[in-house]
């Protein structure tokens, strides 16, 4: 989406000129971005441990229970479901550097209590903390990016958050690779001859195959570390935030001028008293006035809880509104459910099954994924704005389907046999890469940013938290259910996802709209209403009341302006 902004960003510019122009607050963003880090890092950094020995030994139900080991996967999931809701009230209340130290506070808990397990109460007990924590992060980042950045290279952020969470799963997955051998060994017991599986495929059994004194090889720092570690980065993060300023939003939201002033000239590097500064600085007042404004007009008399019932109701009240939410949500919906975060979650588990002996293998080809991962999400900084957001998606869609039913082919036709027909296996591996290169470009990253597009600013901030408490309550499904279907349906599990590629691909081709170059008003005609006409209307007449010249009625406002709130309620 293009043109003019209200923010007076300059449409002429590129975004990377802007970046170069703007160097505080692309370092800001990196620093603050830490938080996707420690989400990605704790996604990618369980299925790993799931498959280390030693952690086995420790805990011997959640190695051989798949059910009880898609609720250790999920007890982070759904608590950080549960983060992202209450944090928008505590970002209100507190400021957005406060609710992020506190997030901060409470993750470096719960990683030391995962790193210091020595019984599952203190292990799902960590999980839950933790995932608390993520949730609020995932949902405070974004939010304090958006309002500290210029519009103009508000997306490349967004897209810089994304790239950040795909560091974080590829860095865990390769430091669990050389932590495996911490002890001197992969195996438990190097002595101790494997009772499970099979004669012609023996596994591991943590109830028969460890010693009396426990594991005598893997030592259990292979798994406590990774978990440990990961309180370094939360700690640069909460530490490191002290000294960057707070939301100038945020003060205005507060009425505290002043102090809003005072922070926008440290964000932008110049005086308080220059042209463009208060210019800018009155922009922002205007969009915070204009939410007051909103609020008032269309639900007199209604404050705290009745004002926050009201504004979730009003998302479906018409059939207008109802069509962008359930746009918004299905395009999360199908996020998940095209089994993304089950490959990440279990990717070891998923590369053993196609025939790749041991733990050292699988965990070899998962960190080969997550550099696949990482690589296929830069196609996307470049392309979105290029090919549009249908292509991509439609692409993506039809790229999965196609991976995920060859690979169910290849593990229904050959079984528990693909050891023996390494060519079959290894082209089984080949196309779970095929299929995260696909879903990197298309739907991981356009997954975000299209829902943020089609709502109109009035409504964005809630709409979002909607759509993103649809994303994470799907994560929290699949992570659930995978490890069971896996288990008792085998190649099954590949055909189900790949029938939610093919939905997503007929769901885009038929109801999802192209957003790229368009505005609000160009999705009022597309979803039959004039909401974002009215709102236009409502910004310029406070514009005016507070001194600050109106874009001409001609012009556009710039996507990224109307995306001040993208993130207020959280992401992925």
């Amino acid at each position: 989406m293009s043109s003019p902004g209200f923010d007076g960003t300059a449409p002429n510019k590129g975004v990377w000129r802007q970046v170069r122009e703007n160097p505080y607050i692309f370092g800001l963003s990196m620093f603050a971005s830490l938080g996707g880090f420690l989400f990605g890092y704790d996604q990618g950094v369980v299925s790993g441990v799931l498959e280390m020995q030693s952690f086995a030994a420790q805990f011997p139900r959640i190695y051989l229970d798949s059910g009880f080991k898609g609720w250790f996967v999920s007890t982070l999931l759904l608590l950080a479901w549960f983060g992202s809701l209450i944090n928008g009230p505590i970002a209100d209340r507190f400021g957005r550097k406060g609710s992020m130290m506190a997030a901060v506070v409470v993750f470096v808990l719960g990683s030391s209590i995962q790193a210091g397990a020595q019984s599952i109460g203190m292990l799902f007990g960590g999980r839950a903390v933790a995932g608390l924590a993520v949730g609020m992060l995932t949902m405070i980042v974004p939010m304090y990016m958006s309002e500290v950045s210029t519009a103009g290279i508000r997306g490349t952020l967004v897209v810089l958050q994304q790239l950040s969470i795909t560091l974080g799963i590829l860095v865990s997955y390769w430091l669990e690779y050389g932590t495996q051998y911490i002890g001197g060994s992969t195996r438990c017991a190097p002595d101790i001859p494997y009772t499970g599986g099979t004669a012609s495929n023996p596994t591991f059994d943590p109830t028969k195959d460890v010693g009396p004194h426990g594991c005598t090889g893997q030592s259990d720092a292979a798994w406590r570390v990774p978990f440990a570690l990961q309180v370094a980065p939360a700690l640069i993060l909460g530490i490191g935030m002290a000294f960057f300023p707070e939301s100038p939003r945020f003060f205005l939201m507060r009425r505290k001028e002043e102090k809003a002033l005072s922070a926008l000239a440290q964000l932008r590097r110049v005086h308080p008293d220059s042209d463009s500064l208060r210019e800018e600085y009155l922009m922002i007042k205007a969009e915070v006035l204009f939410d007051e404004s909103v609020a008032k007009d269309k639900y007199p008399g209604k404050t705290g809880l009745s004002l926050y019932m009201a504004q979730h109701v009003s998302l479906v009240s018409t059939w207008p509104a109802f069509k962008r939410l359930a746009v918004g949500c299905c395009v999360m919906f199908f996020q998940q459910f095209m089994g993304c975060n089950a490959m990440i979650y279990y990717a070891p588990t998923i590369f053993g099954q196609l025939g790749l002996s041991g733990n050292t293998s699988s965990l070899l080809a998962t960190g080969v994924y997550g550099i696949v991962n990482t690589l296929s999400t830069l196609p996307a900084v470049f392309l979105i704005d290029k090919v549009g957001r249908r292509p991509l998606l439609m692409c993506g869609a039809l790229g999965t389907f196609i991976s995920l039913v060859i690979v169910g082919a290849i593990i229904g036709a050959y079984g528990d046999d693909l050891p023996a027909h390494p060519a079959a296996g290894w082209a089984g591996i080949a196309f779970i890469y095929i299929y995260d290169v696909n879903f990197s470009y298309s739907f991981a990253p356009i997954g975000w940013v299209l829902p943020s597009e089609i709502f109109t600013l009035g409504s964005r901030s809630k709409a979002m938290a909607i759509t993103t408490s649809t994303t994470w309550m799907c994560n929290f499904v699949i992570g659930l259910v995978t490890p069971d279907m896996l288990q008792t349906i085998g190649w099954g599990t590949y055909i189900f996802f790949a029938a939610f590629c093919l939905l997503a691909l007929v769901f885009t081709s038929f109801f999802v709209p192209e957003t790229r170059g368009k505005s609000l008003e160009d999705m009022d005609v597309v979803f039959g209403d004039a909401a974002a006409h009215e709102e236009k209307a409502r910004l310029f007449n406070i514009a005016a009341s507070i001194g600050l010249t109106a874009p001409l009625p001609s012009e556009k406002i710039d996507s990224a302006t109307a995306e001040a709130e993208e993130a207020e309620e959280g992401r992925f």
